[in-house]
């Protein structure tokens, strides 16, 4: 009777915004499983990335802009969660849409950023740290010791993610069982984020390694950009492989050259020497690379347009786009270099 007693209710966390915001609410989801169960709310394909994830219980797939849209698909979804017996939930996203959720599944203790749009509904508040790091202050929805450090991201590719890696590698057109590769991420979903220069990046690569563009199907057109420079020495897996595949893609790499996207933060979770390029943005955001060998690019301070916006326009505003174009592939290489490994 004793040991049911001590069992602590279950938390549930609410993350629907982008897929590296998923990633990175992973060390939040590591901490809370230490002490009880933990089941997420996220979107369709976040909920992918978190498959087989040790410190998960349960994923509710909440499809927010198809089938589920609207308030009646909200209010399912609060009806189910609410005979769940949930202790607390973390608002790792901060729209009222979320908090109106776990608000009208009577979820007693509602934790999230003071500077969320529903905060309103919250019954705890925490400070939103702008200089910190996006994992930290996720960390912190739930975690108030300032002397213990976040994990790093996490993330579980399964057997039948490492099966598809494989497969797919047996077709590269270098011998991927004995030659090293690095994967390089020309994507992003904000069209200012990309960095212009990728297939001129490849002839200033160490010759040793094979290269490996990583991405969506959306990705095809600069993949097919980069084959065309070195088509004996490339492997487009855009579009060929589930996220989590695409995760253990990167894990197996020596290295990664991507945008400020989604990408770095798998590098992140997987351990990877990333080298992150920043146009339009800044890491001092707070999402910037967290692999133990990481380097980070940025156009060289005095362009007073930079940043401009919080996640990249879709166009330059001022038409020039200065801050990607005037990163030369060569200073790219000469950051990644120290940080492979054969």
């Amino acid at each position: 009777m004793g040991d049911a007693a001590s069992v602590a209710s279950p938390s549930l966390v609410i993350q629907t915004s982008f897929l590296g915001d998923v990633v990175l609410t992973t060390p939040l989801l590591s901490y809370l499983a230490e002490r009880g169960p933990v089941d997420v709310v996220t979107t369709p394909s976040g909920g992918a990335l978190l498959e087989g994830h040790p410190a998960v219980r349960r994923v509710f797939r909440y499809d927010k802009r198809g089938a589920q849209q609207g308030f009646g698909g909200l209010r399912a979804l609060a009806e189910t969660l609410r005979h769940e017996s949930y202790g607390a939930a973390y608002l790792a996203q901060g729209s009222w849409r979320s908090a109106a959720l776990v608000w009208m599944a009577r979820i007693p203790k509602r934790v999230g950023f003071d500077t969320s749009g529903g905060a309103m509904l919250y019954s705890e508040r925490v400070t939103f740290r702008r200089d910190w790091h996006h994992a930290e202050r996720l960390y912190r929805l739930a975690a108030d010791d300032p002397q213990v450090a976040p994990p790093t991201p996490s993330l579980f590719p399964r057997d039948v993610d490492r099966t598809a890696v494989t497969t797919l590698l047996a077709t590269a057109p270098f011998d991927a069982g004995s030659t090293p590769y690095i994967c390089i991420a020309p994507g992003s979903v904000w069209a200012t984020k990309r960095w212009p220069d990728f297939a001129q990046l490849i002839d200033a690569l160490p010759t040793r390694f094979g290269i490996v563009v990583v991405g969506g199907a959306e990705d095809r057109e600069p993949a097919q950009a980069i084959v065309a420079v070195a088509p004996g020495r490339v492997l487009d897996a855009t579009g060929q492989l589930s996220l989590l595949a695409s995760a253990e893609m990167i894990r197996r790499a020596s290295g990664i050259v991507t945008n400020d996207s989604l990408p770095q933060h798998l590098a992140s979770a997987m351990g990877t020497a990333t080298v992150t390029i920043y146009g339009p943005t800044l890491p001092a955001f707070g999402f910037g690379p967290l692999a133990p060998r990481h380097a980070i690019i940025e156009h060289a301070p005095g362009l007073e347009c930079r940043p401009c916006s919080a996640h990249g326009p879709q166009r330059c505003p001022r038409g020039h786009f200065k801050c990607m174009r005037e990163i030369t592939p060569a200073s790219v290489a000469a950051s990644l270099r120290p940080l492979l490994v054969d």
